[in-house]
């Protein structure tokens, strides 16, 4: 997408959906809260687009997306929910979408599980960098932050993987 123009809603859902469900997967670590995550962020380009100014598009959507993530986790903080226990949630007879079993394709378990060990500063980052494929600078102009406390966080989470990942010899 360009630019210069402003994509339309149904544009963003369509080129952008995938990204953000990954995105958001991989932050949460839970594929309910992942799509709860990517209709409210769509609920809130919906309602943003009107003001959206000409710039660097994916660095306001990916905003939008760390914003409700963030949103998210303080409302949780608030409320804290009680879970279905796990023989009442398989009864449900809900299979995964396309979108959950693409996502859990990608990166095994033990990878999802290290993740979500990470602090999400650098959670956040290494999943901009090596998930989702953004560059130094988008991730840079996404979370606000200094491109050198980007590849910073890159390089220190990459490394808190590495150890999490490590067997002990």
């Amino acid at each position: 997408m360009a630019d210069e123009f402003t994509p339309s809603w149904e544009d963003v859902a369509q080129r952008y959906g995938r990204k953000i469900y990954n995105f958001a997967y991989r932050l949460t670590g839970n594929p309910d809260d992942a799509a709860d995550l990517v209709q409210e962020v769509l609920l809130r380009v919906r309602k943003g687009l009107s003001g959206y100014r000409p710039g660097s598009f994916e660095g306001w959507l990916w905003r939008i997306t760390r914003n409700a993530f963030l949103d998210g986790v303080r409302r949780k903080a608030r409320r804290p929910e009680t879970t279905l226990p796990e023989g009442d949630h398989h009864a449900l007879g809900s299979s995964p979408s396309p979108d959950e079993v693409l996502a859990s394709v990608r990166l095994s378990d033990n990878v999802q599980a290290a993740l979500l060990k990470l602090p999400y500063a650098f959670r956040e980052a290494v999943v901009l960098c090596d998930v989702v494929g953004l560059t130094y600078d988008e991730i840079a102009d996404a979370t606000d932050i200094p491109v050198g406390t980007v590849r910073s966080r890159i390089h220190r989470g990459r490394k808190m993987l590495r150890g999490l990942l490590t067997w002990p010899v």
